[in-house]
């Protein structure tokens, strides 16, 4: 019974980790690994298909093996924290907000830029 769960909450990570290729707030790579990790769970046929995708496939393989992300998907990621921050001044939040915002980003990227080059 709990497969078709599993299946389904890998297809809409899938979803939304494609969506992400294209939006620039919406990450792709978590989605990516939650999928293979939904698919793992639900189906070995599409965790595989994830796998050996050639555009989806890579970085989550590189997350697997080694804890890597590529050096663009961390300049794409720095540019969105930087795009996220002046959007937030842009729209008149308030500084004390801003700065909530830009301590939690800032060890986000901390995060992302101490892992390996993928």
């Amino acid at each position: 019974m709990i497969r078709p769960v599993w299946i389904a909450g890998g297809l809409v990570c899938v979803g939304l980790g494609v969506i992400g290729l294209f939006l620039p707030f919406l990450p792709t790579v978590p989605f990516l690994l939650a999928a293979a990790f939904c698919f793992g769970r639900g189906s070995r046929r599409l965790h595989d298909w994830l796998m050996t995708h050639p555009t989806l496939g890579p970085p989550v393989r590189d997350w697997n093996e080694r804890g890597a992300i590529s050096r663009r998907s961390k300049y794409v990621a720095s540019a969105s924290v930087a795009l996220a921050l002046i959007m937030s001044a842009a729209l008149g939040f308030s500084l004390k907000i801003i700065a909530i915002q830009a301590f939690g980003l800032i060890g986000v990227m901390l995060f992302i830029w101490t892992r390996p080059d993928g």
